[in-house]
């Protein structure tokens, strides 16, 4: 995370810094982690390797740092949100190739060329592009390697669909800051060039009630509890949820989307 963008341009007053700080909780429990192939992707496409150094942008919790540590990469997760980066140290403590950086997208603190590649996972719909380039290109090390990656959630299926119609309708951020906004174009603008790829992977998530009603609220465009729209928002949820439950389940279904490049 870092502060705003041209693309979330509208919101000044609601820091992406802090949106998460009273939902890390629920982000550890109840957000997906990244398919284990993105590392084998950016190891075929990126030449990575155990002995790269990564550094994980808007690392947050560290649910993209592990994936990279578990391959034996050196990262630096790099999170500017205290309350999301001290969850991460806990969940990453056992890992001597992790550090942990107070600093965001558009100033890292990090040593000039010092990382082979830079990620950012469900992250860079909050950076500032122009800056960030700059920064990215002042940490890397050629042939400058960027990875930036997303969930994306379906809304395929009459779950699916009803769970973003209720987004729509109870959540007013929702379209502020929605990253499926995020599009070959600006992707394209922030590489500069058209040389970028895409992979994608399939995702999935199994939820009970209970996770269901975590995942909402690890969101940060969902409305708190005393917010006006919260309960009828959750009325509106149990009601979708044993609607289409199955053996007391639903499924939260994704495209990880991987576009990567170098700058």
């Amino acid at each position: 995370m870092a502060h705003t963008s041209k693309y979330n341009r509208g919101m000044a007053a609601l820091d992406p810094t802090e949106r998460f700080s009273s939902r890390v909780d629920d982000y550890v429990r109840y957000r997906p982690s990244y398919p284990a192939e993105i590392v084998e992707l950016l190891a075929r496409e990126c030449g990575l390797s155990a002995k790269s150094s990564v550094a994980d942008i808007g690392s947050g919790t560290g649910f993209l740092t592990k994936l990279f540590l578990d391959f034996g990469c050196a990262v630096m997760g790099v999170e500017p949100n205290r309350e999301m980066r001290e969850a991460g140290e806990r969940m990453l403590a056992r890992y001597e190739r992790f550090t942990s950086v107070e600093g965001r997208a558009e100033e890292t603190g990090l040593a000039d060329s010092s990382v082979d590649l830079v990620a950012a996972g469900q992250a860079f719909h909050w950076f500032e592009p122009a800056a960030t380039r700059a920064e990215f290109r002042r940490i890397l090390r050629g042939p400058r390697w960027v990875a930036l990656v997303w969930n994306e959630r379906l809304a395929t299926g009459d779950f699916l669909a009803g769970y973003e119609d209720l987004m729509l309708r109870y959540a007013p951020d929702y379209s502020k800051i929605d990253h499926r906004r995020i599009d070959a174009d600006r992707i394209g603008e922030f590489f500069e060039h058209r040389a970028w790829k895409l992979a994608t992977f399939p995702n999935i998530q199994h939820f009970d009630w209970t996770g269901l009603r975590g995942r909402l609220d690890s969101s940060s465009y969902a409305p708190r509890p005393g917010d006006s729209n919260y309960e009828p928002l959750i009325a509106e949820l149990r009601r979708l949820f044993k609607i289409h439950q199955k053996n007391g389940l639903v499924d939260f279904q994704y495209s990880t989307n991987v576009y990567y490049g170098t700058l």
